[in-house]
């Protein structure tokens, strides 16, 4: 379980460093990685073509590591996320990553889930719920 976290823990300080310290002992050859809004990736190298060029787009300033869950050849980790691209716009929400470990122990699937950070009750002022007028977020 220590040699997985470690390895998560690297794969969030690559994207804080926006520099590859392993991607090839991190991913299968044949991962899958699923982001949390939609896009996919296939395979380690479509993986490191989205890392290299996201990065020279954008900077990842916070991805901050809550807690692990280890059940058989999964890891969930809960974490806070935070960037900024080069055009101005920042997000930033929590999320948690679901992985799946082949037997040599690199990560064979990823799937990440978010949820909004900017919560509210929508009760707050009574029984009939009162929600923002805002466009829902991505994920």
């Amino acid at each position: 379980m220590e040699q997985r976290e470690r390895m998560i823990e690297r794969w969030f300080a690559m994207w804080l460093e926006k520099r590859d310290i392993g991607i090839d002992e991190i991913f299968a050859p044949d991962a899958v990685y699923t982001e949390s809004w939609g896009p996919e990736y296939r395979g380690r190298e479509r993986i490191r073509h989205w890392f290299d060029e996201w990065n020279s787009r954008g900077t990842v300033v916070q991805w901050d590591i809550h807690q692990f869950f280890h059940q058989g050849d999964q890891t969930v980790v809960e974490w806070t996320f935070r960037n900024k691209m080069d055009d101005g716009q920042v997000d930033a929400f929590d999320g948690v990553t679901l992985i799946q470990w082949t037997e040599a122990g690199q990560i064979s699937r990823l799937k990440e889930f978010g949820c909004n950070t900017n919560r509210y009750d929508p009760y707050q002022d009574g029984p009939a719920p009162r929600f923002r007028e805002e466009p829902a977020k991505w994920f």
